[in-house]
């Protein structure tokens, strides 16, 4: 049965998932689900078991050495999807990456078995797949010259400007060793660096807070 509240946000959130039919199966089979802030969505090493559209909120997506260190990689937001978990989806695959709940986020979760009939019977489907996989393309381009080519403190102004805009505020709930985690940095440099900002005016420090000027 095609839920009508489903039906409503696809058409709100996803523009590009045009074909009728296609939205009438996915508001048919797909599941709302409810995240609070700072949940794991999908765990290292976990069997991906649904494909996430992100209506709600946003999510950030990390990776993981062999010895827990964790680097960001970027954020997905309302109207996006995770690319890593088609290929898990199809592949069968565990998975190589960390998603978290930024903030408290809603999605359609749909279920792993469609994604290759889909592929294959809308077009528009197929299309939204490979910009998704083009658009993460890109990012990761991106995150590894950040890292290759950028001094630490672009790297940490860069992450600043990613945060507030996936969560559309100025000011960042957060420690100065969560931002460490994500950037696989020492909490030492993190702090010596954002009171360097401070100072050039770039942003103000609080507790557990900082606000983007």
């Amino acid at each position: 049965m095609v839920d009508a509240q489903l039906l409503d946000l696809i058409h709100k959130k996803y523009p590009a998932i045009a074909e009728k039919g296609l939205q009438e199966e996915i508001a048919s089979v797909g599941k709302l689900v409810q995240y609070k802030a700072g949940e794991v969505i999908m765990d290292i090493g976990s069997y991906v078991k649904m494909v996430p559209l992100v209506i709600e909120g946003s999510i950030k997506v990390v990776r993981e050495d062999e010895e827990g260190n964790e680097l960001f990689l970027y954020y997905l937001q309302s109207g996006e999807t995770c690319s890593m978990s088609f290929t898990c989806c199809m592949m069968n695959k565990r998975s190589e990456i960390r998603t978290v709940a930024e903030e408290n986020t809603t999605i359609i979760g749909i279920p792993m078995r469609y994604m290759d009939e889909w592929m294959s019977k809308y077009q528009s489907w197929k299309n939204f797949v490979m910009q998704t996989y083009d658009f993460r393309m890109l990012e990761l381009v991106k995150t590894i010259d950040s890292i290759a080519f950028k001094k630490m403190d672009e790297r940490l102004l860069e992450y600043l400007k990613k945060k507030v805009q996936a969560t559309g505020s100025k000011t960042i709930s957060a420690t100065h060793q969560e931002i460490a985690y994500d950037l696989n940095a020492s909490r030492e440099a993190v702090s010596r660096l954002l009171k360097q900002l401070e100072k050039s005016g770039q942003v103000k420090l609080g507790r557990n807070r900082i606000d983007l000027v």
